[in-house]
């Protein structure tokens, strides 16, 4: 159970998440240029929502990225145990003749990265992806249980 407070329902909020690594832009909203650097170029960056759970034997991500092929997206971990999930969603071609109503799928790059803990075992790693849902399973360390001796007590 999570100590971090859940203000949008079940859904933990990245910006108390001391694990999410997300770039967090508070101008992205407003019409000026965003100091940040952050173009209109990621805006898909808000629509790869991740979740993240841990079982008994392993840390799953699942990230929904419809309409991206696997060829699109790419699963790296870098130094100090950083799983970065990166890929892009490219724009429609436009045609001179079509009338656009309405514009609501956003395109562009998109970034994810999380810290792992120390229990992951980086060097078995495994992702898939189906139905524009990509899967990545970081199994984890057995814990050890600590061996206990029963002394008799004389007296």
């Amino acid at each position: 159970m999570s100590i971090i407070p859940s203000f949008f329902g079940n859904r933990r909020n990245t910006i108390f998440d001391p694990f999410s690594l997300d770039v967090w832009d508070p101008f992205k909203d407003l019409p000026l240029s965003s100091p940040s650097g952050l173009s209109n170029e990621t805006s898909a960056l808000v629509n790869a929502r991740v979740d993240w759970k841990e079982t008994p034997e392993a840390h799953v991500f699942k990230a929904d990225l419809p309409g991206i092929k696997k060829e699109e997206v790419k699963v790296e971990v870098q130094d100090d145990r950083v799983l970065q999930i990166t890929g892009e969603r490219n724009v429609e071609k436009e045609d001179k003749n079509d009338t656009w109503h309405r514009v609501e799928r956003s395109s562009g790059k998109f970034t994810r990265r999380f810290r792992l803990p120390e229990n992951a075992i980086m060097d078995q790693i495994k992702a898939g992806m189906e139905n524009g849902v990509l899967t990545i399973t970081v199994p984890k360390e057995e814990v050890k249980k600590p061996d206990v001796k029963s002394i008799e007590i004389s007296g």
